[in-house]
């Protein structure tokens, strides 16, 4: 008997309808897996109400992963696939097992030998490095840089070198609420000449993207970015 297969399978970045961003196929996969592995399952239980689904939404079985989930627990919600059948992975938002715990998931599906299968859907990484007009091929994202303005300070700095030295985009996120502190930070702390670019609230109506130099960025309004998920990514110039 081949063993089953973990379907790795995006959710929205945002209120628009999946039409806009996730292939016909792929939605009808979500719809019928009967069993999911997800960081949220209010979030994927949304999911799922959107795509639609081939039975009742509380037949649907959704194992919660949390950052604490032990490794035996996910080796056990995996081990009806080692006689086969399907099971899904999602995120909170966009692509699961890219800066995200679903990796530990794949990790553990690889080492009991079951299919791994990525489909294509928003991940508002790529999706904001297509955008930026920033370096494409050399690029690294560093999560969330740290809270104290003196260790985010420093942090930002660093990378703005490291981004200068190997011409490597910088790509961070920040919790939508402190948004409008890490664009002053960011304006505050790197060079005149760093191209950087904000991406707000990709694939939805109120998507926006705008790439400026520092220098150009100090003189014009701050963009509208509280509460609203966004990405920040940068280049240094050499």
């Amino acid at each position: 008997m081949s063993p089953g297969t973990l379907h790795l399978i995006p959710v929205g970045l945002g209120d628009a309808p999946p039409s806009s961003w996730l292939p016909d196929d792929v939605r009808s996969l979500a719809g019928r897996l009967d069993t999911y592995i997800a960081e949220n399952a209010k979030t994927a239980r949304a999911f799922l109400k959107t795509v639609g689904t081939a039975r009742p939404l509380q037949e649907i079985t959704i194992h919660t992963l949390e950052r604490d989930t032990d490794a035996r627990q996910i080796r056990q919600w995996l081990e009806p696939l080692l006689k086969g059948g399907e099971l899904g992975l999602v995120s909170e938002a966009g692509c699961p097992a890219v800066a995200d715990p679903g990796a530990r998931v794949a990790a553990m599906a690889h080492a009991m030998g079951l299919r791994v299968a990525p489909w294509v859907g928003p991940s508002s990484l790529l999706l904001g490095l297509m955008a930026s007009g920033l370096e494409g091929q050399r690029f690294t994202f560093h999560g969330y840089a740290p809270q104290r303005p003196d260790e985010r300070a420093r942090s930002l700095k660093a990378w703005e070198t490291t981004s200068r030295q190997h011409a490597q985009t910088q790509l961070l996120i920040e919790t939508p609420y402190r948004n409008d502190a890490m664009f002053q930070s960011l304006l505050q702390t790197l060079k005149g000449d760093t191209r950087l670019c904000v991406a707000r609230s990709l694939t939805t109506a109120d998507e926006w993207i705008r790439t400026y130099s520092i220098t150009e960025w100090k003189q014009k309004p701050a963009p509208e970015l509280a509460r609203k998920p966004t990405l920040f990514l940068f280049l240094a110039a050499r």
